[in-house]
């Protein structure tokens, strides 16, 4: 019979760092051999196509899969991403004190090689650094063409987020001040008169 057919695949963690080869007739004779193979829980597996993260849920679609498609196995709420390009940039001690302000953009990079995300966990400094960074000018330490545009979408993203956190902490300077007005008994939300304005010249 069809079902019974043994195929081989390719399947993943969700971070791609494990990768193993198996062979399954179905669905479920997959989902069994999983644990043993990426070492993970055996409850809660989503199994979705490590390309585009469709999910793969029946045994009728897993029919129609490719030998050796590349499946990636999902664990309770985690979720598919699309495969980043790690940004390559090692850099040793020598390199930073001789590159300045540019070997502390190119370290920061490097931190966010496996996982752009991290990028809203840096402090404001860190961020300004990478908003203000040129791209080009990292020329000599990053030559790849797809770790290049990498540095562009860092350098907006950081400076997006930066003005996130920028108004984030007005908000809470115009809070703090609201609720000291109140406190001394000053509250006073009227704004000032504005008597000599558009005078003519």
């Amino acid at each position: 019979m069809e079902q019974d057919i043994i195929r081989p695949y390719k399947i993943c963690d969700v971070n791609r760092d494990k990768k193993k080869g198996i062979v399954a007739s179905s669905l479920e004779d997959l989902l069994t051999k999983v644990p043993d193979k990426l070492g993970m829980p055996s409850e809660n597996l989503t199994v979705v196509l490590e390309s585009d993260g469709t999910e793969v849920d029946d045994e009728e679609y897993f029919s129609t899969l490719d030998p050796d498609t590349s499946l990636m196995i999902l664990h309770g709420n985690e979720k598919w991403a699309p495969n980043m390009p790690k940004c390559q940039v090692s850099l040793d001690q020598t390199d930073d004190i001789a590159l300045g302000g540019k070997g502390q953009v190119a370290n920061l990079v490097g931190r966010l090689q496996h996982n752009l995300c991290h990028i809203s966990l840096l402090g404001g400094q860190d961020l300004e650094l990478l908003s203000d960074m040129d791209p080009d000018s990292l020329a000599d330490i990053v030559t790849d063409r797809d770790n290049r545009i990498i540095l562009e979408h860092i350098k907006e993203a950081s400076g997006r987020i930066l003005l996130e956190k920028r108004q984030a902490q007005d908000a809470m300077e115009l809070l703090k001040l609201y609720h000291q007005s109140v406190a001394n008994g000053t509250e006073d939300l009227t704004p000032p008169k504005q008597e000599r304005v558009n005078e003519p010249v």
